[in-house]
C-alpha cells in the first residue's frame, strides 16, 4: 500500500493544522525505526501511525476537547472512511482502527502492531510533553510507558543520552 495517499488524505483532512500533520508524521518515522528491530507488520502499523490522533478534530467539534478517551472513541470511524477511500481490505482496517480506538489505553490491545504505534506516539510525546522534566523523572517514565524493547531503548537514546 502507498503510504503518501494515506498522507495525502490526512492533509487533506487537517488542512491547514500542521502542528497535527507534523505530529502524525514524526509518530510514522518513529514507527518506522522501531519497525526495524520489532518484526510488526508495516501495513497495519504505518497507517495506525498516519492516522492515530484523526480523531481530534471531531473530539473537539463535538466536545470542545482533545483528550485521549474523545479522540479514541471519534477515530476510529473518521479513519474507516479515510482506509475505505485509499483502497485498503477490511481486515486491515479494522486492525488499524482498533489500534485507533485505543492509542492511549495500552492493555486493552495486547498485540505487537499495537505497542509499537503507541510507543512511535510516546516518543514523539515525551519530547513535546516532557522536556522540562529531570532527568531522574524522564527516567522512570520511559521504564514504565514503552511497551518494546526497541522503544525503551530509543527513548532512552534520544532523552537520556544513553546508547
Amino acid at each position: 500500500m502507498n503510504m503518501k495517499v494515506l498522507l495525502d488524505a490526512l492533509e487533506e483532512y487537517f488542512g491547514d493544522d500542521v502542528k497535527r500533520i507534523n505530529h502524525a508524521k514524526r509518530v510514522m518515522r518513529f514507527a518506522e525505526e522501531l519497525l526495524e528491530k520489532e518484526k510488526a507488520d508495516r501495513d497495519i502499523v504505518i497507517p495506525a501511525s498516519i492516522l492515530h490522533d484523526i480523531g481530534i478534530k471531531v473530539a473537539e467539534q463535538k466536545y470542545g476537547s482533545a483528550a485521549a478517551r474523545y479522540q479514541e472513541k471519534e477515530g476510529p470511524s473518521v479513519a474507516r472512511k479515510i482506509l475505505f477511500k485509499c483502497g485498503f481490505g477490511k481486515e486491515a482496517i479494522d486492525e488499524i482502527c482498533g489500534i485507533i480506538g485505543h492509542h492511549h489505553s495500552p492493555g486493552k490491545i495486547n498485540t505487537l502492531n499495537f505497542k509499537v504505534l503507541y510507543d512511535a506516539d510516546w516518543l514523539v510525546n515525551l519530547g513535546e510533553e516532557f522536556k522540562a522534566k529531570e532527568r531522574g523523572q524522564l527516567k522512570t517514565i520511559i521504564d514504565r510507558i514503552f511497551l518494546t524493547k526497541a522503544g525503551e531503548e530509543l527513548a532512552k537514546k534520544i532523552y537520556l543520552d544513553e546508547k
